[in-house]
């Protein structure tokens, strides 16, 4: 296999060279966001191709009030859901809007990365309805990133078909033989591949949530079900934060309608399929995910989604298996998901794994808008079990915070 994969790579040289003019300015800024007011105009203008890089820390004012100290993803008292300013997230959390009088809020929590795709202008805020839930506030730092570049050399930098072609076989070769499955390299040295610089870009999409009750029978089978899935050593890993009540038939054509795709078993067979795939003039897509277990037994299957070229370093996945239980008659399936976003040291052995976006319900999210925009859902839920999972490391030692809730899925 090393040997193939080395033939393929020397085929597939070529010579070229690509310039570009560009100039970047980065300013930082602090601001204050307290509790007693809705919305704090940071006063900063933003432009297409800005990148905020955002990140929040709490502080007290009142040590001696019985509300809870404020926290960035928000607190866990039993406050009210009701007409907060953003539904999908817990009372008291960091909150950012883009525009005065239009536009969803966007979900800041303790850290997040904004990408600017429109003019806009960044007001600060906490998740209330105005009468504050916690004492105190957040120091936020905001460091804004613009970037000015030419159109022609915009236009220079864009890669042939071919190139892109060889730069996605050569980083599916590099994952390959050096730590993605198990054969050893250091965090450093996997950060000079290609793709190992892609960063977080999870934006939590714009859902069509039912605020009907489960059932009692459903929420009791739920708060039964495993929190998080383990390794093969039993060490615990991911959240799961999703369940879907269909049966497997209309689970598979749903997630294909999404534009979802069923991951390669193994490793033999990723390396064939992408030499395959590539030398057809087509995008690698189906690459392998490791086994993760819950009730006993590792995945019953493994679904990935991303932009082809990106497909080593960056994609969206999730595992999912069959609930041991039906709910009236139907087929019930509990999943995690998570977001790759490049490469990190597995602290188990020192190898090269995937490194997630540590905001997984961003991923939790993206599975259900990814099925509601493809018309397979009947109704979407959200459901915090009695045990939530909050804050967590994955099976590779890897830190992620949740709001603790999974979202149900009922397939049309």
């Amino acid at each position: 296999m090393y040997r193939t994969w080395v033939l393929v790579v020397a085929t597939l040289s070529f010579s070229g060279q690509f310039t570009a003019q560009s100039a970047s300015a980065t300013r930082n800024f602090t601001f204050q966001v307290v509790a007693s007011q809705p919305w704090t105009d940071t006063g900063l203008d933003l432009q297409v191709g800005d990148l905020l890089k955002i990140s929040a820390t709490s502080f007290v004012d009142a040590e001696s009030s019985r509300a809870p100290a404020c926290h960035a993803t928000g607190v866990r008292a039993s406050v009210s859901q009701s007409g907060l300013p953003l539904s999908s997230a817990k009372a008291g959390a960091l909150i950012a809007k883009l525009h005065a009088h239009r536009a969803t809020p966007l979900l800041l929590g303790a850290s997040r990365e904004l990408h600017v795709e429109e003019p806009s202008h960044l007001f600060l805020g906490m998740n209330s309805t105005g009468t504050p839930v916690c004492q105190g506030g957040f120091t936020v730092k905001v460091q804004k990133i613009s970037t000015r570049r030419s159109a022609a050399a915009s236009a220079a930098q864009q890669p042939t078909r071919g190139q892109q072609l060889k730069s996605q076989l050569e980083t599916a070769a590099q994952m390959l033989l050096e730590g993605q499955f198990g054969t050893g390299e250091s965090e450093s040295d996997a950060s000079k591949a290609k793709s190992a610089g892609v960063e977080s870009s999870s934006r939590v999409p714009a859902l069509t949530v039912s605020n009907r009750s489960l059932d009692a029978d459903l929420r009791s089978r739920i708060d039964s079900l495993p929190r998080r899935v383990n390794d093969h050593f039993n060490n615990p890993g991911d959240m799961v934060n999703f369940v879907l009540v269909g049966s497997q038939h209309d689970m598979q054509a749903a997630f294909a309608a999404a534009c979802w795709h069923i991951a390669d078993a193994d490793n033999t067979n990723a390396a064939l399929n992408a030499l395959i795939e590539t030398y057809k003039n087509k995008d690698y897509l189906t690459m392998p995910m490791s086994p993760l277990y819950l009730f006993g037994r590792k995945q019953d299957f493994g679904y990935e989604m991303a932009e082809p070229i990106a497909m080593v370093a960056s994609r969206h996945h999730f595992r999912i298996w069959k609930a041991p239980f039906t709910w009236t008659g139907r087929e019930v399936w509990v999943g995690a998901g998570t977001h790759d976003i490049g490469f990190a040291k597995d602290k188990r052995n020192n190898n090269v794994t995937h490194k997630i976006d540590p905001a997984v319900d961003g991923e939790r999210d993206n599975i259900a808008s990814s099925l509601e925009k493809a018309n397979k859902t009947r109704m979407l839920t959200y459901y915090l079990p009695s045990n939530p999972v909050e804050h967590a490391k994955n099976a590779t030692g890897n830190g992620y915070y949740s709001d603790g809730r999974l979202i149900v899925i009922f397939l049309q």
